[in-house]
């Protein structure tokens, strides 16, 4: 009975890893979704991810630095760090948006009531408000140095982003 009772608990723990390495082969824009942001939050660029299920510490790396284009332009290093947790993004590293030809980090991001359709997003000297349906689908990022993510919003300005 003993070794019964052992071959089960194997099985369950088995199973149970199984599942745990199961749901880190998502996508990004699955586990943002998962965690009630919207996916289209990261550029469809992500090349992997890291997410440390006990202190919500996610590391995104993408294929290089890239601008995207929203409501305005924002700039992704190729190492995008934060902490996770539901609803929200906090302490952002590697992501910035342009204010008025200035660009500003984003430390939060944070969707308090989904029902409402807004989204937060804490740019240090701001707070911004927009709608969730902005990020429904990963935008497409342009490549960019990171010392060069001003030239290449010109670029985008001017209409020679594709």
């Amino acid at each position: 009975m003993d070794r019964n009772y052992s071959l089960a608990i194997f099985t369950i723990f088995l199973g149970f890893v199984f599942l745990l390495s199961a749901a880190d082969d998502g996508s990004i824009h699955d586990l943002l979704r998962t965690y009630g942001l919207p996916p289209g939050l990261l550029p469809s660029a992500v090349k992997s991810y890291n997410l440390d299920r006990g202190t919500g510490f996610l590391e995104v790396h993408l294929d290089g630095p890239c601008l995207a284009k929203y409501d305005g332009f924002v700039f992704f290093n190729q190492t995008v760090r934060g902490n996770l947790s539901h609803g929200s993004l906090r302490g952002l590293v590697g992501f910035s948006q342009e204010e008025l030809f200035i660009w500003l980090p984003v430390k939060e991001i944070l969707v308090a009531d989904p029902s409402s359709g807004v989204i937060y997003f804490d740019i240090g000297v701001a707070h911004k408000q927009l709608s969730l349906s902005l990020f429904e689908n990963p935008p497409d990022c342009t490549a960019s140095e990171d010392d060069q993510h001003q030239r290449a919003a010109q670029i985008i300005r001017e209409g020679r982003y594709t």
